[in-house]
């Protein structure tokens, strides 16, 4: 339960990060950088008597109703939990806080705000294996039925709903629509990898218990042992493996050096960790 409520409040603070970089800063800058809130920007030009939080919420609905058509009760309930939270938030804030106009003077600025928060929360959510439905939805039902790279299918929709954005609204607002895309293919990857690193140690010592102890009962981590001999005095060594987090391994790094001065440690960055305590096979 307690991981359960934990996966959610993340589930929760990244649809939050996202709707407020789509509401404040897309919507009034009419940015449209793909996906269901690109083309709620668009069409709510075309119909000014529907607002885009209204056109993001009958899409969404919509393309929920034909996933659980085509995938019955498997398909993922974060994903159906995020694109109905991100929904109603949106259609609230509408309401709530309208905004006739954007914030600042600076699209550039705006722009930026508009691509990097839904960028981290779209990466909070990735690293949950959830996402916030939409064209992702699109995308699952046609890795179902064809042979199509989803990855080029998806970056091709986004670029043509972008581009439209310069027949809507305008070459100035198209241009920064389209670099907003490009920032947001960016940011996504780097978000995401920044969050999923973790320390990887190979520690060669000649005190294990007490380090072993200490990754086991104070930080509760896992290590596997290997035993080793020295190349040049083929004096027997304890190879240490294991795998934090950040905060954990400047913990576990001062620990060694206060231990054993004398041992070996190579510290490397990896970016996918399956295994118990971090993600599970799926």
């Amino acid at each position: 339960m307690k991981k359960l409520v934990k996966e959610y409040a993340l589930l929760t603070l990244g649809t939050i990060l996202m709707v407020m970089g789509i509401y404040f800063f897309k919507f009034p800058n009419h940015f449209s950088t793909g996906g269901v809130s690109g083309i709620s920007v668009i069409l709510a030009r075309y119909f000014p008597s529907i607002t885009p939080g209204d056109f993001v919420m009958v899409i969404n609905v919509a393309l929920l109703g034909v996933a659980f058509a085509v995938f019955g009760k498997g398909f993922g309930d974060k994903t159906v939990y995020v694109s109905l939270l991100m929904s109603g938030l949106t259609w609230v804030l509408e309401r709530v806080l309208p905004l006739s106009a954007p914030m600042t003077t600076q699209p550039l600025l705006e722009l930026i705000f508009a691509v990097s928060l839904p960028a981290v929360g779209s990466a909070i959510l990735f690293n949950l294996d959830a996402s916030s439905g939409g064209t992702d939805i699109v995308a699952m039902i046609l890795r179902k039925y064809t042979s199509l790279d989803i990855g080029k299918a998806l970056m091709c929709s986004d670029m043509v709903i972008t581009l439209m954005a310069c027949v809507a609204f305008g070459m100035e607002t198209g241009l920064f629509s389209i670099l907003g895309l490009v920032m947001k293919s960016l940011l996504v990857d780097m978000v995401l990898e920044n969050v999923r690193t973790h320390k990887y140690f190979h520690i060669i010592t000649t005190k294990p218990e007490e380090i072993e102890h200490y990754i086991t009962q104070t930080l509760r981590r896992g290590a596997t042992e290997l035993h080793g001999e020295g190349a040049y005095t083929h004096e027997g060594r304890t190879v240490l493996m294991t795998v934090m987090s950040r905060h954990e391994a400047i913990m576990l790094r001062k620990y060694v050096r206060q231990v054993d001065p004398q041992a070996f440690v190579l510290i490397m960055n990896t970016g996918e960790i399956i295994g118990k305590g971090f993600r599970g096979i799926s």
